[in-house]
């Protein structure tokens, strides 16, 4: 499996310029006009002793898009660290880090999702407000008031962003769920713990290296921050009447109420509606059809779900574009390679199973990997020439394969479509310095205390002192100056990276590169060493570039530096600990699910992301890539690497030699990301997704414009938050302290939720 990726949606006005750096997704030049005039006078500000043309040329330099979905305007006396701002944040946090972590070990989940922390804790917050006294506490140590005014909008905006920080799974999760579940190696609870801290904080003082880069150019507008930043001017009822945001209350909690009980039903009491595999039904016996039709172990076609698990925001979030391009991969890949490998054997598509992302052996057995390790953690020689090289699935092959494609694509791809920009932006940087632009979100922002320097470098110096320590006592397993290359690494990463994911909100996957560089400075090695690499050198930039980005909403909100970046480290200080716990919680009560040792019956806790960890820190770590690729069927994945450079080329010279036909919107990285998606465990929900995203992001959006401006991320995050809260109501009602099975009946067939039975049952 890829590192995490995603594709964020966009806020779209206007055309595409032929130089955009990624070029599908539009770029809006500080030179754009529009009535600066009329924004002036809706704006209430003290000019102070700014003139009116130079006012009027501050906001010109912002970006007409940004100009529409943010305020040019600041009040630096709202309150933002308050009582109010801890309990609610504590909360979210709290919430948010059980979900997540629990979604990390299941084969499809929705994210917690960050519009619902905003609008609940709208109205939370100014609950709060209108019910708390207006009393002094004196705790001897601090003083602060109960409610010291009313809940502000930086209050608001504070809250989400320490919540963005730790209601999530974090980076550690990899190392100390793979040495438990595979290798029955309980790391010690506190050394999980600053393990994870570690890991994570690292990515926050990378952010240091970009933050200069990415953050102030007004060009660099971060789609999916603007898009949080414009639901907050929503929910404070910028213009629209009161009517229309007591409606948008009222459809946001009737999602969330129906998507809450209805995903009972296939995920616990009726879980036939998960996977409609609509060609078993006319053939339920037949091995063919059940290939074909399944959605758990098959190719999904013409497959539908009713399982929002299946679908997500992602269909109400991604540009209509994007999900064209990723549906067509899907198409590639599941319904037509998929076909071809396993009808024709292609590749040894017969050989081992094909729908697997396991690890075997050559005569098709699964590899018992744990052999090919000494005592002492080290790599088995004698072992290895016994059992033989290890094997993977024809699918996984090609995931490879795309991986390798996606790193070059993306360089590439940014070279030749946005080499220009890229250049001037270089240029400005090189003459000028912090806050030096001088549009007007960064001469407001000049007014606040920046976060210095030295505050990353004591963070980078602590976390970096913690993974040497437990580098060298805890069977971390990888030699500590690999450790060393690999920070050095990830930091080089940030920029180009970010700059990529700053003007088009897409996260390009680096996990495939940093294992083929382990395994070459280290072959041999424990596989979990090769996994501690991978979070350093590409999971931490990940991390960084989600810091950057709500540092950004930070900046589009005016928010002091300061109170962001200490929001951040707060979240993180709640979430971490509430991550172990739910780890723990998680492989002790689905640990036969978890190693493969039993099959979940509805495909959700296959434990997909920890296996595809241990297959990749197996084949690259302790195998290694020398003795790897000897073997042939290997060979075919170097030419990934020519197709990832060779891809962007003809589409940039098909765009320039046909300039209308729109070749640059057929994006080269972005398909071969798609393409490294493993759907061998549920292929059930992309055709339900495209036919969802069509309405939502096609129809709606061109349209129905309106409505789409008003409803689209509401009922998303609805939606998500509904499925949400009902899997962890599940998880506590039925599957913690006692697990309650469902009786068996007709919409729970054990033997076959879908009804594809294949002719070997009776």
């Amino acid at each position: 499996m890829s590192d995490e990726k995603h594709v964020a949606g966009s806020v779209r006005s206007g055309k595409v310029p032929e130089e955009d750096p990624v070029a599908p997704i539009p770029h809006f030049p500080s030179e754009e006009k529009g009535d600066i005039k009329d924004e002036l006078g809706a704006l209430e500000v003290d000019a102070g002793s700014l003139e009116e043309e130079e006012l009027e040329e501050s906001i010109r330099l912002v970006p007409k898009i940004v100009r529409e979905l943010v305020s040019m305007d600041d009040d630096p006396t709202l309150p933002t660290v308050t009582f109010r701002y801890f309990v609610l944040s504590t909360l979210f946090v709290s919430l948010g880090a059980v979900i997540s972590q629990i979604s990390w070990f299941r084969t499809t989940s929705a994210s917690y999702s960050m519009f619902f922390v905003q609008i609940v804790s709208y109205w939370l917050g100014n609950l709060m407000a209108r019910t708390l006294p207006s009393t002094d506490v004196n705790l001897g140590f601090i003083k602060f008031n109960l409610n010291p005014a009313p809940f502000s909008i930086k209050e608001h905006v504070l809250i989400t962003l320490a919540a963005s920080a730790g209601a999530t799974s974090n980076l550690g999760e990899i190392i100390v769920s793979v040495k438990d579940i595979f290798y029955h190696e309980q790391m010690h609870p506190l050394a999980a713990i600053c393990l994870m801290w570690a890991t994570i904080w690292t990515g926050y003082s990378f952010a240091a290296i970009g933050r200069n880069f990415l953050l102030y150019d007004p060009d660099l507008i971060w789609p999916s921050a603007l898009m949080q930043t414009a639901l907050y001017r929503t929910l404070r009822g910028e213009g629209q009447s009161l009517d229309v945001s007591k409606k948008q209350i009222r459809v946001f909690w009737t999602i969330l109420i129906a998507v809450f009980f209805w995903s009972f039903l296939p995920e616990y009491a009726f879980p036939f509606t998960s996977s409609l595999a609509v060609l078993c039904w006319f053939a339920p016996r037949n091995d063919t059809v059940k290939f074909i039709s399944s959605g758990f172990g098959g190719m999904g076609f013409l497959n539908f779900t009713l399982n929002w698990s299946n679908i997500t925001s992602n269909i109400m979030v991604s540009p209509w574009w994007t999900q064209v391009i990723g549906f067509v991969a899907f198409v590639s890949s599941v319904w037509i390679l998929v076909p071809i490998a396993h009808f024709t054997g292609v590749w040894n598509g017969t050989r081992f199973p094909l729908m697997s992302n396991r690890l075997f052996m050559a005569n098709g057995t699964r590899y018992p990997f744990q052999k090919l390790t000494t005592p002492e953690g080290h790599f088995d020689e004698v072992a290895f020439h016994e059992l033989g090289n290890v094997y993977m699935s024809t699918y996984n092959l090609w995931g490879i394969f795309f991986g390798y494609a996606t790193f070059l694509s993306a360089f590439v791809q940014i070279f030749l479509f946005g080499r220009k920009k890229i250049w001037s932006t270089i240029q400005h940087l090189r003459q000028k310095k912090q806050h030096s632009f001088k549009d007007r979100l960064n001469v407001l922002m000049s007014e606040y205390e920046e976060v210095p320097l030295w505050w990353y470098i004591l963070l980078f110096v602590c976390c970096f002192t913690t993974m040497i320590v437990l580098i060298f006592t805890q069977d971390l397993y990888l030699p500590w100056w690999t450790y060393v290359v690999g920070v050095v690494l990830g930091g080089l990463t940030v920029v180009p990276m970010g700059f990529i994911y700053a003007v088009s909100a897409y996260q390009v996957s680096t996990g495939t590169w940093n294992e083929l560089i382990y395994g070459y400075m280290a072959p041999g090695t424990h596989p979990v060493g090769s996994l501690v690499y991978r979070v350093v050198a590409g999971q931490c930039w990940y991390r960084a570039q989600s810091i950057l980005q709500d540092q950004k909403i930070g900046h589009y909100m005016k928010i002091s530096p300061r109170a962001t970046f200490l929001s951040q480290l707060w979240g993180n200080l709640i979430g971490v600990p509430i991550n172990y716990a739910v780890i723990r919680w998680v492989i002790d009560t689905k640990r036969s699910y978890l190693d493969g040792s039993e099959v979940d019956p509805l495909g959700q806790w296959s434990g997909q992301a920890p296996q595809s960890y241990l297959n990749q820190g197996i084949q690259y770590g302790l195998v290694g890539p020398t003795r790897l690729f000897q073997d042939v069927i290997y060979g075919p994945l170097r030419w990934g690497f020519l197709l990832g450079v060779g891809a962007p080329v003809v589409m940039y010279l098909l765009h320039k030699r046909f300039p209308r036909a729109k070749f640059h919107l057929w994006h080269s990285t972005i398909f071969f990301s798609s393409m490294e998606n493993f759907y061998g465990n549920v292929s059930t929900g992309p055709l339900s997704s495209i036919i969802g995203g069509f309405f939502c992001m096609h129809y709606f959006f061109r349209y129905r414009h309106s409505t789409w401006v008003k409803y689209n991320y509401l009922i998303g995050a609805a939606a998500d938050t509904g499925l949400s809260l009902a899997i962890l109501a599940i998880f506590i009602c039925f599957g913690s302290a006692k697990i309650i099975q469902m009786p068996e009946w007709w919409g729970n067939d054990k033997e076959s939720v879908e009804k594809c039975y294949g002719s070997g049952t009776a």
